[in-house]
């Protein structure tokens, strides 16, 4: 059963260090996508773009520059204040001409950006739906259905769910029994990270998946500050999604 997803998307995680610059990587690799972190928290060794385009080893081009670049590995609203600074919503666009991005968040969905504004806030901002990355273990069904369920909340789509770790059947079902999701990839633990064994993992991991760039998805209302408040999860419901 093949799932399509549109060219633009957004990345996010039901938890930090769940995998979810790995998985950026791997399908930017494979469908040639752009890849773009607007909120970078952390620089040592390097940051989540610097790490793509050196393990994917991809032309400048294709890793677009961070919106704000933060060097603490902190929750960015606390990165942000102790370098006096805020990270403003309103200077977060969608870079304009990329046909094919994937945009990664920092953390989870409430993880917060200041002192009003969550990751799901600037979600809803940019108008795309997500493709959420949660972990195999112990803890990842109570995990994705509260990041489910917070994104249905903003009326904000669910592409899917791609499972990152040594595979779970029990957990898989689970969360497509309840959350109502379907898990689009199992990524099991890589031996090592570079080029090639991203494209490889893309090869036998994502073979449903596919890109279809007539995907569009409905047009959002941005003058009510909620782009999705018209549009249900059902709406861009993925061809043979259970």
């Amino acid at each position: 059963m093949k799932y399509a997803l549109p060219g633009r998307f957004f990345i996010s995680g039901t938890d930090t260090l769940v995998g979810k610059t790995v998985v950026s990587a791997i399908i930017a690799l494979g469908t040639g996508a752009t890849y773009w972190k607007p909120v970078q928290s952390g620089l040592d060794p390097w940051s989540d773009s610097e790490f793509v385009r050196k393990t994917c080893e991809l032309p400048d081009w294709r890793v677009l520059p961070e919106a704000f670049r933060l060097g603490r590995p902190l929750s960015p609203h606390l990165s942000a204040r102790l370098e006096g600074k805020r990270i403003e919503l309103d200077e977060i666009e969608l870079p304009m001409g990329v046909e094919r991005l994937i945009v990664e968040g920092a953390g989870g969905l409430l993880v917060p950006i200041n002192e009003r504004h969550f990751m799901i806030d600037m979600i809803s901002k940019l108008g795309l739906p997500v493709l959420l990355v949660a972990r195999s273990t112990l803890g990842t069904i109570n995990h994705t259905m509260l990041s489910v369920e917070a994104l249905r909340a903003r009326k904000i789509p669910v592409l899917g769910v791609v499972m990152n770790g040594i595979a779970n059947p029990e957990n898989k079902f689970a969360i497509e029994q309840y959350a109502k999701v379907p898990v689009l990839a199992e990524v099991p633990p890589l031996n090592g990270l570079n080029r090639a064994t991203l494209e490889k993992a893309f090869t036998d991991h994502f073979s449903r998946v596919y890109i279809d760039d007539s995907f569009a998805l409905p047009s959002p209302n941005l003058e009510d500050g909620n782009p999705f408040s018209e549009i249900s999860a059902a709406a861009i419901r993925i061809p043979g999604a259970r």
